[in-house]
């Protein structure tokens, strides 16, 4: 099935751009945001869509309006909390269970969403590839308060060379998060690039987090 362009209202004013990637007797539909220096075009979103068409996983991935603006610098949190909102209110399918998430930023954005008492937003997991745990160089400036209301499952997707928050750091960080599971992509670093000497490329590191992220919903009760 082709995909589907979308435009999604934020406010009266504000809309951004989205893609629907059906999936034929989908199960889930993982709605996904990119990091902040991506947009719609993100190669992993790209890619990870395509692949979950045939896996059972229907995707909607979206960009924030500072993208859709054509402007660099992120949205201030509650533009890009109040964008999460509003796309998950206009694409979630109540026939089928819900998990957000995405890169970096897009991820994190979606994770404290997620975490809020809004019955609005209620979602069944929660998928964060490349989490920024932490400003790189800066491990005391922790992102991690909205951590103690996350109650869904949580995946955990990052690289072993991620200048934002290395195994042993995210292992600590999450050890409050009682459904949380943690996939370690070797030498991949924040951007999912392997070095040369691994043997990999960043697309064979693409698949790797894509089968961890099917494998981890299949057992999501």
């Amino acid at each position: 099935m082709p995909d589907k362009p979308l435009r999604i209202a934020i406010t009266d004013a504000v809309s951004v751009s989205a893609v629907r990637t059906p999936a034929k007797n989908a199960r889930w539909i993982f709605i996904y945001a990119p990091g902040a220096g991506s947009n719609i075009h993100d190669p992993f979103g790209v890619y990870a869509a395509k692949a979950l068409a045939s896996r059972g996983v229907t995707t909607v991935h979206f960009q924030f309006p500072y993208m859709e603006a054509g402007k660099r610098g992120p949205d201030r949190p509650p533009v890009l909390e109040a964008t999460w909102r509003a796309v998950i209110d206009a694409v979630r399918d109540p026939k089928i269970r819900t998990v957000v998430g995405g890169r970096s930023m897009g991820g994190r954005i979606a994770s404290m969403v997620a975490a809020s008492a809004d019955d609005a937003v209620a979602v069944d997991a929660v998928a964060l590839f490349a989490y920024p745990l932490h400003p790189p160089g800066k491990p005391e400036q922790l992102r991690v308060a909205h951590f103690a209301t996350l109650k869904t499952p949580v995946l955990f997707v990052s690289g072993t060379n991620d200048a934002f928050g290395t195994p042993g750091e995210l292992r600590a960080a999450t050890k409050p998060l009682k459904k949380a599971k943690l996939q370690f992509l070797e030498r991949a670093d924040h951007g999912f690039a392997v070095p040369k000497s691994s043997g990999r490329t960043r697309e064979d590191v693409w698949v790797e987090a894509v089968d961890a992220f099917v494998d981890w919903l299949a057992a999501v009760k």
